[in-house]
């Protein structure tokens, strides 16, 4: 007979290994938690995670999940109010949307200011919010906030055709990367639109469907020693002219639903562009986008690489001149690459010498067909 094993006190307790670990160990296995709620649910594992959100350099609010404002905004408030005061924020993501309640802009306005402020106070670095408000101006907190180097905006107007008032004066010196959805731009003491010239950091800028107020030119000025990488997204007469003084742009993304705006810029300002990436939606007027088009790509003229969807290059064919046009530009371009998504109908086809025309200074270059279905 096998004599029996002793059984010790110890191994009637099961060792919880993982609340031993340091504080900072455990702040960073939460940092993978995509949002504050589920984070703050941790609490309830043992005394040891009671406080450990309360550190959390990120906060993630995001109203989904929420059955209505009230819950939201208590939430929120709480989270707020109990948070280490002494942790620095390193980013704040603040969504509100998709709560099934009657729409109340006083009361969205109110959380947001909230927000805002709590943010700034705590020297916030990175600051997204999506909104829906009925207001016309954001809080102004956030155009001074001398620690933000990343800022997301996306404040949609229950009016349509509303927008909120993009400010003329900015101090954000850390400023590096910059999101705006749905703003509009006003004209400045020079008499000209130039919302960014005073972002002396900028290195990435993503403006969407942003409007210019200007009852006598709808004309949008991008001035930056700094910036690297642009973004543009218009609906319809967003813009009639857009003017770039960036003398160091490396890559252009521009999308246009319904028109394209003219391109002006010096050779010294555009002259560093080498990758852009050109998608042309439903124009109303096929002539005046069809010259357009062809401006840009006479402007861009020293590219490396251009990406085009295959209805950018059928708005580029209704030009009947097309091939006769004494066409110079696009000398160093490497890569070509068409595209094609799930609107481009099958099968697909190449416009008659519409290729032959972009790669005329170029018969080296790669071509290739990128098809996202």
């Amino acid at each position: 007979m096998k004599p029996k094993r002793q059984r010790y006190k110890d191994d009637d307790v099961k060792e919880d290994r993982l609340s031993n670990l340091p504080d900072f160990v455990l702040l960073y296995i939460l940092s993978f938690v995509e949002d504050t709620k589920r984070a703050v649910q941790t609490c309830i594992l043992s005394k040891r995670w009671k406080d450990i959100w309360k550190h959390l350099p990120s906060l993630t609010l995001n109203s989904l999940g929420f059955s209505n404002h009230k819950n939201f905004t208590k939430f929120v408030s709480r989270i707020l109010s109990l948070r280490e005061a002494s942790t620095s924020l390193h980013s704040l993501d603040f969504q509100l949307h998709g709560i099934s309640v009657p729409y109340n802009g006083i009361r969205e306005s109110r959380l947001l200011k909230r927000i805002v402020k709590y943010a700034v106070s705590h020297k916030v670095q990175r600051l997204r919010i999506h909104i829906n408000c009925d207001f016309h101006h954001f809080p102004t907190g956030v155009f001074s906030c001398h620690t933000l180097t990343s800022l997301g905006l996306y404040v949609g107007h229950p009016i349509k055709d509303e927008q909120i008032l993009f400010p003329n004066s900015l101090d954000l010196p850390a400023l590096t990367s910059l999101s705006l959805h749905a703003f509009t731009f006003c004209v400045g003491d020079d008499g000209r639109v130039d919302p960014f010239s005073t972002l002396s950091s900028l290195n990435s800028l993503i403006i969407r469907y942003c409007k210019v107020r200007d009852a006598n030119a709808h004309n949008l000025c991008i001035s930056s020693a700094t910036l690297v990488n642009l973004t543009i997204e218009t609906d319809r007469h967003d813009y009639c002219e857009v003017e770039l003084s960036t003398p160091i742009l490396c890559t252009f993304n521009f999308v246009g639903k319904g028109g394209v705006p003219a391109l002006c810029g010096s050779n010294s300002n555009l002259s560093s562009v080498n990758h852009v990436n050109i998608n042309v939606m439903s124009p109303a007027n096929r002539t005046e986008v069809s010259l357009a088009l062809l401006s840009w790509l006479v402007e861009l003229a020293n590219i490396k690489s251009l990406i085009i969807t295959f209805w950018t290059l059928e708005v580029l064919s209704w030009l009947p001149e097309l091939l006769e046009f004494e066409f110079r530009s696009l000398c160093n371009l490497k890569l070509l690459k068409l595209k094609a998504d799930k609107y481009t109908p099958l099968p697909l086809s190449i416009p008659n010498g519409t290729l032959y025309f972009l790669l005329q200074n170029s018969p080296s270059a790669k071509v290739e067909i990128e098809i996202t279905r």
